[in-house]
């Protein structure tokens, strides 16, 4: 049994999670967390927000949108035309596969993401994909939209879709966040929520789901002023990075250059997008995964997204499928906004003043309606539209024209000298507006609880260890009674209510051996257990043990929920305790 078959038994049996609807078969896509799962997902999410929000929460808040949203707002976002995957048919079964992922499964190529319908359809051809199923014939490639559609109330035509992502609800709220913010950037949105992407075959348990959660941040900033202030903070660390002329180079070694270096040499297009891979390679290490297994792995240009001018997938080597996708890092520009303006009308660019305001004087030109109206009868409206939309270089070449020559010709219209009078404005200029670009890192939850699932599964002596960091792991601290009898019970359930009055979860068991109540507590990850023994009533101390190490070490009582809290907040490790207080061989 590999280590992925064993770390979805001990999901299972233990309560991280399972398929969902099992009770009907299951459905692939869609997984339940259980009690434990839920726990170890919250407090992912937790340690997300203090790595990337709490810090920055001068200039990074948080909100929350919908998970349906009107349909003109993805067909703004490009998701309607470009949200898509390829998939192809078995003829005998009627099974449906995505291509590229098929075609690399039995075929052992990869960059597929370049290659049309046709050209997947002549691959396969060529080299006798079959269905994994049946191994029947396969239909013609074709494009298939990953959005789940739905209608908004009673009315057919009101369609709306579920994101398949949570940063349209960032977009389309900027203007109202900025406001709020009072005008002020850069500007960070944090969104953490549910997305659906309607996979065509999800294969890979929790890996690829068709329902997830998504953490992300929409980070705003003057593309003329495209400056990180933290830079300095992380321009040392170094980074393990597959750009992309290294790829196409067929290069699989990755380079490993400090933060500052990869900014010079122009790998990463701009600050923030550097800046917050690199919070990114912490947070992920944080969670028990080691530099080394971590890869940022740069997106040709055929493979990036419709919006995003540069991407890095932040990557984790796990046993079963090699490197998987943890993190999306994106430049996306103002594609998004750009965009959003357009199909909504609004007016979402930002607004920078000038420490003093700047006169200047502009030429504009004023019909002269009695000489135009019977020229050009019903069609006046048509002219003010063209003589509106003229920029001042414009309306200044107009002038030199028709002073030169006496006539002027606008769209479709000859205007002379006596059309018009030409009026001199004095305008005041406080400000300029400008659409802001936007750096986005985004974590798939699933997929970091997963990883870290992985890094944390060790067996110790026939038996599972969790090692799960302690501030992460889903329950903290258990309680023993060494002997199930008076007074040991009452002594530790007294202990046990003491901690969970410090609002620290607490597992209580006197069921069993105490051996099989370890091993019960270290395959679930529970960082410290408590034994209450007969030592307990003569010195008011209790045995505490360590997890991963099986260190034992008695402390007091009196001393218990604050050691307790500084260990699982990371402020003292095991070590520290062993030097403290003395060591129980």
């Amino acid at each position: 049994m590999g280590k992925y078959e064993k770390i979805i038994e001990l999901a299972r049996r233990r309560g991280f999670f399972w398929p969902s609807a099992e009770i009907y078969g299951g459905v692939r896509g869609f997984i339940d967390f259980g009690p434990l799962g839920c726990l170890l997902k919250r407090n992912i999410i937790e340690k997300w927000r203090k790595f990337f929000v709490y810090p920055h929460q001068d200039f990074i808040v948080e909100i929350e949108t919908p998970i349906i949203m009107p349909a003109k707002v993805f067909e703004a976002s490009g998701h309607v035309e470009h949200f898509t995957d390829y998939i192809v048919e078995c003829l005998k079964c009627g099974r449906k596969f995505r291509a590229d992922h098929l075609i690399e499964e039995q075929t052992g190529l990869s960059g597929l993401e370049k290659y049309s319908e046709r050209e997947l359809t002549e691959i396969i051809r060529k080299y006798g994909v079959k269905c994994p199923e049946c191994g029947g014939e396969l239909s013609k490639v074709r494009k298939f939209n990953l959005l789940f559609k739905t209608v908004i109330g009673p009315y057919g035509g009101n369609i709306g879709y579920a994101r398949p992502e949570t940063a349209q609800g960032m977009f389309i709220s900027f203007k109202r966040v900025y406001e709020v913010v009072r005008r002020k950037l850069p500007l960070g949105i944090a969104q953490v929520g549910k997305v659906l992407r309607n996979e065509i075959s999800p294969r890979q348990g929790p890996i690829r789901l068709r329902e997830f959660t998504i953490m992300e941040i929409e980070l705003f900033f003057d593309p003329t002023n495209p400056k990180c202030s933290l830079i300095e903070e992380v321009k040392e660390d170094v980074l393990r990075i597959l750009p992309a002329e290294r790829i196409v180079k067929g290069l699989k070694e990755p380079m490993e250059l400090t933060v500052e270096e990869y900014l010079e040499r122009k790998i990463i297009s701009n600050e923030w997008l550097a800046y917050f891979m690199t919070v990114g390679q912490r947070f992920i290490e944080s969670l028990g995964i080691p530099r080394e297994k971590q890869l940022f792995i740069e997106k040709l240009p055929e493979e990036r997204a419709h919006y995003a001018a540069q991407t890095f997938d932040q990557t984790v080597h796990v046993d079963r499928w090699g490197w998987i996708e943890v993190a999306g890092h994106a430049y996306r520009t103002d594609y998004d906004l750009k965009r959003h303006m357009k199909f909504s009308g609004e007016d979402l660019r930002a607004f920078e003043p000038y420490p003093k305001p700047k006169v200047y004087r502009r030429k504009t030109i004023r019909l002269n309606y009695r000489r135009i109206g019977p020229k050009f009868r019903g069609r006046i409206k048509e002219l003010e539209e063209l003589i509106k939309n003229l920029s001042g270089e414009e309306i200044e070449s107009l002038i030199e024209k028709v002073e030169k020559e006496g006539k002027v010709k606008v769209g479709e219209f000859i205007l002379t000298k006596e059309d018009f009078t030409i009026i001199v404005e004095e305008h005041v200029e406080s400000g300029r507006r400008f659409i802001p670009h936007v750096s986005e890192p985004s974590y798939g939850v699933e997929r970091v609880l997963y990883v870290t699932l992985e890094y944390a599964y060790t067996e110790k002596e026939g038996r599972i260890v969790l090692k799960l960091p302690p501030d992460i792991a889903p329950i903290k601290v258990a309680v023993f009674p060494l002997l199930s009898r008076e007074p040991y019970v009452s002594k530790a359930k007294e202990i046990y209510r003491m901690i969970v009055s410090e609002n620290i979860l607490c597992l209580y068991d006197d069921a069993g051996s105490i051996g099989k109540r370890y091993a019960r507590a270290d395959e679930i990850g529970i960082p410290l257990a408590i034994t209450i023994d007969a030592e307990t009533f003569e010195d008011n101390t209790v045995t505490l043990r360590d997890r991963d190490t099986w260190h034992q070490v008695r402390v007091p009582i009196t001393q218990l929920t604050n050691i307790i809290k500084d260990y699982i907040s990371l402020k003292i490790t095991f070590k520290d305790l062993e030097k403290k207080y003395l060591r129980v061989k």
